[in-house]
């Protein structure tokens, strides 16, 4: 595997994916086009455009999945693969009626750059169960991609003690995920990223605090961890 998984595409302040070219343009090294899957949106065109605008900038051509007749070949001919953030649900629909699921779990297993934000990095996860977002379709399934042995929740959100909010916590509801499920769960704040290369688990991008990590592991019947750097061992168990 070679995948990076962003949590987000955009820091507030920051233009698209301003804060983690040093975290893509490595993985991207000697390629010169990618293919981009928009379908997490509705409008593709104009998903497409933006990200197309962002990429040019740094040299790499962008191919939008859907102005392809047949979307699964061009996945099937891309040198690497960008699956952009929206609605995850959406997303998963979209990829399960065009068969793009095979395409994308076949372009991983062979080794080619897999990229994603927010809905496009839950969709490598196993399921789709710890997405934050709306379930405004349902795909038939919850099962996803499955490139990571682990679930994914992006955009994660520490409570704040502040708050006069009496509603459930992120915390709590992925604590609530693992009272039903095995499953680990890797939370991921804002700015920061997953990096997998073969069987090793690496967490990028900013630390929130000195006492907060880039993000959060959540384990069953454990209190949650905070996670930096290499977390391949914390993992090895699988799902």
């Amino acid at each position: 595997m070679n995948l990076l998984l962003l949590s987000n595409s955009t820091n507030v302040g920051q233009g698209y994916l301003e804060h983690a070219w040093d975290a893509v343009l490595p993985v991207l090294d000697g390629i010169d086009e990618i293919v981009f899957v928009p379908y997490a949106l509705a409008d593709h065109d104009a998903y497409t455009a933006k990200v197309r605008e962002a990429f040019a900038a740094q040299g790499v051509a962008v191919r939008g999945a859907h102005e392809s007749a047949s979307p699964a070949d061009a996945i099937a001919g891309a040198a690497a693969v960008f699956v952009g953030g929206g609605n995850t649900f959406r997303l998963l629909d979209r990829v399960i009626s065009l068969r793009l699921d095979v395409a994308l779990r076949a372009h991983a297993e062979a080794g080619r750059p897999y990229l994603s934000a927010s809905a496009g990095t839950n969709l490598a996860a196993p399921s789709i169960r710890t997405t934050n977002d709306m379930p405004i379709v349902f795909p038939g399934r919850f099962e996803a991609l499955g490139l990571v042995p682990f679930q994914i929740n992006c955009h994660y959100l520490d409570a704040d003690p502040s708050s006069t909010h009496a509603g459930e916590t992120r915390a709590l509801r992925l604590t609530e995920y693992l009272e039903e499920n095995d499953t680990p769960v890797v939370a991921l704040r804002e700015g920061t990223w997953i990096r997998v290369i073969g069987d090793s688990f690496t967490i990028g991008g900013r630390a929130v605090a000195a006492d907060c990590g880039p993000a959060l592991l959540f384990t069953r019947g454990a209190e949650p961890q905070e996670i930096a750097g290499d977390i391949t061992r914390l993992l090895s168990g699988g799902v």
